[in-house]
Formats: structure tokens, C-alpha cells, sequence
């Protein structure tokens, strides 16, 4: 078999038969961009060749490639199929990304499933040789106890820490030795952030988050449940495997943050989408991703943590949260009962964007969702020049008769632009007529010599484009980067409209516009006005609440009042399937002109 060297990190790896490159670097844990999961549509998976004997580049692999990569011996991973040993060094290292933990939080009483109570055993003596689990009845008012509890404390002691669950005496411990910890998930596409909670006190202690471990096989939901189809063999060990390992690395951060021991950790609520769900507990997806999208399960589920792999306590419990259907998931009945959707008299819409966009309508006291497949575009992917909103991404952009003026998250030298970036650039292009009401770039011969976007654009063959740097590693924006948000936009305005147009209202009977989410949080009103995701008739009615998903998931650790109305708050949503709603692909071409 051959081998790869990848001399930038010292490694040497055996490939197996039929294996391209860029599946080889992800198994065996080597960062790779492929927002695209191998598909040659992306053209991020970029490597550099030492030494080779590969075939010259194909005609697709060309189209993504510029002169200077070629010159550079930079190819693309997904393309490559290693017939003999190669020596190759990664491009890009992976860098620290810019993730929300926190959100609004509304006031709700505090009832934990997990309890501690302190008690002080009767004596038992000559004349009164009450047995010690009849004491322990007695001094915790408690019906039963049970036989295994009695294995684990000494009988010899007489103060005593009981924790109850639900009531039920489950653990014993002595007084100076009882904490009490759960943790709060949140499991996003693109995300997984974590907070461990002190049960007693409601206080969060800490908080850890990284990039979703899933990403190596796609960006977005699609292109996972996609990899478990045409991978039936091994594709749901494998994205179960790297979630489960994801949270445990999430855990021992926590720990290391803290004082907390593992086996104080009593309780983990975990909000996410539906196919999340499905991923961390080993369960089929791939139903999700075909007609008619009928997930195997939406009621919340309820399990010992080591069944699936989760490394904290012996008997930590798991409670993930209730679904609505495939593509509305728990993540957004958190954020509907956070932003308090069920209560609301007013008409409000409920949007959390990323790479789908979750929609949710109250109305006369009814509640109506939809999802949109917006796509990665929107967080930056699938962009040739984009990237995750970590150091060096542009962030925010003007253009004027002036020029180009760019804000760079950590105020360094831009080196691409991620979703809020991407965004603001179209708004930008919108603004200054340099894209059409269709989404062209406009021609250069249409321009006066002197005109002042003449500077800013640049011909690559027949293809017009605009330049943001000029400089050695140019960022530019192509016509493919706009049809790509511009679907996207196009995607969850429609859905906008849908929900709508079902409810019997128009858009001035809207009293608010709720924007939740990791990405939504760092969207201004004017990107998402100016690009038109958002009609201008809502540019008064907007709030922003963070990420309602781990909020939902702290409130329901907290209590067991908020747990139970989340479950009957799900079950009250309706699910629109925007394919089987009347002239829908007429409302999305409409949704696609920048008007």
C-alpha cells in the first residue's frame, strides 16, 4: 500500500485502495478544510505536493485552482487518488473560532431534577436496634431505599447528604462530601458549547465550546446525512464517535475549569437539531434526508450517559430535549420557550439562522414553523474566499467613491471573510449598483472609465469579480459567491413568507422579529435588511437573544416545571414542509430578486 508523508506535522500514514487523499488526512485526524465533504465543489481542501508522481490536474479541479497555486503545487485533496508514496505538507492550520455561549435568560423558578438533602440519622442503641436502613427512612422521609445504597456509605455514619432524583433517594453521601453538578449542551452543526452548573445554586461555573467534530465529513446537516448514505457500513459509528468525543473533550475542560469530580456530574441536558440528535445516539439518519424526511424520533429521550459513551459519572443521566420534526429541532423549541413564543400575544416570528434557517410563527395564540436549507454560505463557507469568523476574518466592510475599508476580528491583516463579512460585502455591492436586481455583477464595459467601481472589480477570463485585496493572497468575491448567499436569501425569505401567507397575514401585522443563533448574533440590521434576508418592512421590529439553544438547555437542567412546558410547548408547533406549500417555487424565485 502506499504511503503519504505529511512533513508539516511529521506523520506518515498507509492509504488503502481507492482512497483520495483527503479522505485519508480526515480519518487519520489531519485538519483539512471540505466544507463540500469530498464532492470537488469547494475547492478549500488544499495541500501542498513535495514530491509525487500524480496526475496532472483535471479540467474540474483547474476551474478551482489559480496560476499561482498551480506554479505552487497546490492541489486539491478530494481530487487526488495516491497510486504510489507521496509527500505532501497542509496549507492551513485550524484556528480558534469566535463561538457564542450565552443568550438572554428569562426568570423561572428553580427546581432541579437532582436534589441534595442533609439529615442527621436517629442513634440506634441497646434497647433501640433500629436497622440502619429503616433510620435513613426516617431521617430523609423517604418510602424506600435502595439495597445497593446501602453498600456504598458507612453505617457507622450518622450525618448524612442524600440526593434525590425526582424525588427518589438515589445516592448518599457524607456531609462534607456532596456537590452537586449537571451540565447544559448545546449540539449545533457548526457548534457545541457547554456549561457545567453548580444544581444548588443555579450558577454557572464555567462554560467550553469548539467546532462541531463532524465537520470533517460536511459543513452542514445535508452533507452528513449524505455521508451516512453512501457510507451505511461505518458512517454512524463514526459521526457518533466523533460527537461522543467532542463532548467528553468538552467535560474534562470543564473539570480542569473547576473543582467539580466527574462523579458529582448528576445530570447533561442536551438541546440540538434534530439530526444532531439522531448522530449523538447512534440512531439511523439517513431517513431525515429523504422524502418524506420522517425522523425516527422527536419526544425527548431520557438514559445513562455511559450507554452511548459519555464519560462522566457511573449513573449521570442524559435528558435530550424534544423535537418538533426532521428539520425543526430542539435547539428551536428552546428558543421558542425562551423568548417566550407560547405566551405571546403579540404576532411574532421566531429565526434562527445558520446553515439552515428555523423559522417559527405565534399568532392567535397558534404556532407554525418551517426550514430553510440556507446552506453554509452564510457562515462563510462555500465562499472562495471564506472562512469561520476567527482571527483575520473580515467581519464588516464598506465601499465608497473613497475605497474599500474592511473590520477584521482580532485587528489583523484580513486574510478572508467570514459569514457576517460575506453579508455585509453583498450589501455593499447591493448599495453601490455594483450587483443587479437579478444577482450579476455588472459588466465592466457597461461602466463609465471613470467610474469609481471600475477600481474595485477585475476580469478572470470572462468572469467578473470583485476585489476586496489586491495583495499577494487576493480576497475576492466571485458571481458563484453571490449565487450562493443569494440562495440562501432566497431560502429563508421565502420561508419568512410562507408561514405568513398560511397564517392569513401580511408583513405589517408583525409586531416582532425575534433573530436567535450563533450567526444571527453577529448580523447588524443592516446586513440583514440591506441583502434582503430580512424585508426592510421589519427593520423597527428586530431582537437579538443569543444562543437560545443552551439557555433552553440550562433552564430545563434547572427545572423540572420549565422541562415539562418545553415537552408540551413541542407538541403545539405545526411543521410546514415548504415543498408541498402551493406556488412555492414561484414564491422562492420571487425571494431571490435583490429588490
Amino acid at each position: 500500500m502506499p504511503l503519504v508523508k505529511i512533513k508539516s506535522l511529521n506523520k506518515t500514514i498507509q492509504i488503502e485502495k481507492d482512497q483520495s487523499l483527503m479522505t485519508v488526512l480526515i480519518q487519520n485526524d489531519v485538519f483539512i478544510d471540505n466544507p463540500c465533504n469530498g464532492k470537488g465543489t469547494c475547492g478549500k481542501c488544499k495541500v501542498k505536493i513535495v514530491s509525487s508522481t500524480i496526475k496532472s490536474p483535471c479540467k474540474e479541479e483547474l476551474k478551482m485552482l489559480s496560476e499561482e497555486d498551480l506554479n505552487n503545487f497546490i492541489r486539491l485533496s478530494c481530487f487526488i487518488y495516491p497510486k504510489d508514496d507521496i509527500a505532501v505538507e497542509v496549507i492551513k492550520k485550524e484556528n480558534k473560532t469566535r463561538i457564542l455561549t450565552t443568550g438572554i435568560t428569562p426568570k423561572f423558578k428553580f427546581n432541579p431534577a437532582f436534589l441534595k438533602k442533609n439529615a442527621v440519622l436517629d442513634k440506634a442503641d441497646l434497647k433501640n436496634q433500629v436497622p440502619f436502613e429503616e433510620r435513613l427512612k426516617l431521617a430523609f422521609k423517604t418510602h424506600t431505599v435502595d439495597w445497593r445504597l446501602l453498600t456504598n456509605i458507612s453505617t457507622t455514619k450518622e450525618e448524612l447528604t442524600g440526593i434525590f432524583y425526582e424525588n427518589k433517594l438515589v445516592s448518599l453521601k457524607s456531609y462534607k462530601n456532596a456537590s452537586l453538578y449537571g451540565i447544559a449542551v448545546d449540539i449545533g452543526t457548526t457548534t457545541v458549547i457547554a456549561s457545567i452548573v453548580d444544581l444548588e445554586t443555579g450558577k454557572e461555573l464555567a462554560s467550553a465550546s469548539m467546532i462541531n467534530p463532524q465537520k470533517k465529513y460536511g459543513l452542514d446537516v445535508l452533507t452528513r446525512i449524505t455521508y451516512a448514505m453512501e457510507n451505511p457500513e461505518y458512517a454512524k459509528d463514526e459521526l457518533q464517535k466523533a460527537i461522543i468525543n467532542g463532548l467528553n473533550e468538552l467535560i474534562n475542560e470543564l473539570i480542569k475549569k473547576t473543582d467539580a469530580i466527574k462523579k458529582e456530574i448528576y445530570e447533561i441536558v442536551i438541546s440540538g437539531n434534530t439530526t444532531m440528535l439522531h448522530f449523538l445516539m447512534g440512531v439511523d439518519s439517513r431517513v431525515i434526508g429523504k422524502a418524506p424526511y420522517a425522523p425516527v424520533f422527536i419526544k425527548s429521550k431520557k438514559f445513562n450517559a455511559r450507554e452511548i459513551g459519555i464519560e462522566a459519572g457511573d449513573n449521570t443521566l442524559v435528558y435530550c430535549m424534544p423535537s418538533v420534526s426532521s428539520y425543526i429541532g430542539a435547539d428551536i423549541v428552546s428558543g421558542s420557550y425562551v423568548c417566550g413564543l407560547h405566551k405571546k400575544e403579540k404576532t411574532t416570528l421566531f429565526i434562527d439562522i445558520g446553515t439552515n434557517g428555523e423559522i417559527v410563527l405565534a399568532h392567535n395564540g397558534k404556532l407554525s414553523s418551517c426550514s430553510c436549507a440556507a446552506g453554509p454560505a452564510l457562515e462563510g463557507m462555500n465562499i472562495s474566499g471564506g472562512m469561520r469568523a476567527q482571527n483575520g476574518a473580515i467581519e464588516e466592510i464598506s465601499i465608497s467613491k473613497t475605497g474599500i475599508q474592511t473590520k477584521v476580528i482580532g485587528e489583523t491583516k484580513g486574510i478572508g471573510l467570514c459569514g457576517s463579512g460575506i453579508l455585509a460585502v453583498l450589501r455593499e455591492m447591493i448599495k453601490n449598483e455594483i450587483v443587479t436586481k437579478s444577482g450579476a455583477i455588472i459588466k465592466l464595459d457597461k461602466l463609465d472609465k471613470n467610474d469609481y467601481r471600475r477600481k474595485f472589480m477585475r476580469l478572470d477570463g470572462k468572469k467578473r469579480e470583485l476585489v476586496i485585496s489586491s495583495k499577494k493572497e487576493p480576497i475576492i468575491v466571485t458571481q458563484s459567491d453571490i449565487r450562493q448567499v443569494q440562495l440562501a436569501k432566497g431560502a429563508i425569505l421565502s420561508g419568512f413568507y410562507a408561514l405568513l401567507n398560511n397564517a392569513n397575514i401580511q408583513m405589517k401585522d408583525l409586531d416582532e422579529v425575534i433573530v436567535a443563533g450563533q450567526f444571527g448574533a453577529h448580523l447588524s440590521v443592516e446586513s440583514l435588511i440591506g441583502t434582503g434576508i430580512l424585508p426592510k418592512e421589519v427593520r423597527n421590529k428586530l431582537n437579538y437573544i443569543g444562543n437560545a439553544s443552551k439557555t433552553g438547555a440550562y433552564m430545563a437542567l434547572m427545572s423540572m416545571e420549565v422541562r415539562r412546558e418545553i415537552e408540551a410547548l413541542a407538541s403545539r408547533i405545526d411543521y410546514i414542509e415548504l415543498s408541498t406549500v402551493n406556488n412555492y417555487e414561484r414564491l422562492f424565485a420571487q425571494c431571490l430578486l435583490f429588490k
